[in-house]
């Protein structure tokens, strides 16, 4: 399934700087896609999410389990079916996962990618 497609839907250029990192760190383009709420409605966001989708299978990585972008993406996603998995709380080491294991169903590479994403999370003293 190498055509799976990672967008990440965030507030303001929070996505882009996650793809810029990403492409920085692993030198893969062309797989993750930025999509921001700045200056749009609900409706002009579920076109975006529709843009950067296209037709094939997808996850799309949301910046905060509530709001605009997780609501607009969980709808999309509803309507969308199997095809396409939601995860929140988008961080830098699920997207680094994400990248390397797209040859799965959007489910499974979203388990994954949330794996991967709670491990990185952690308190170290100084």
């Amino acid at each position: 399934m190498s055509d799976l497609r990672g967008v990440i839907v965030s507030h303001a250029a929070v996505a882009q700087a996650l793809v810029s990192a990403v492409t920085a760190i692993t030198g893969i383009e062309g797989v993750l896609t930025a999509v921001s709420n700045e200056g749009c409605g609900t409706e002009a966001l579920g076109q975006r999410l529709r843009e950067a989708v296209g037709g094939g299978p997808a996850v799309l990585f949301v910046d905060l389990p509530g709001g605009s972008c997780f609501t607009s993406s969980a709808r999309y996603a509803k309507q969308g079916g199997a095809d396409i998995a939601v995860v929140t709380g988008v961080n830098l080491a699920m997207l680094l996962d994400f990248v390397f294991h797209r040859d799965i169903a959007p489910a499974e590479a979203a388990r994954r990618a949330v794996d991967a994403g709670a491990k990185a999370i952690r308190v170290t003293a100084s």
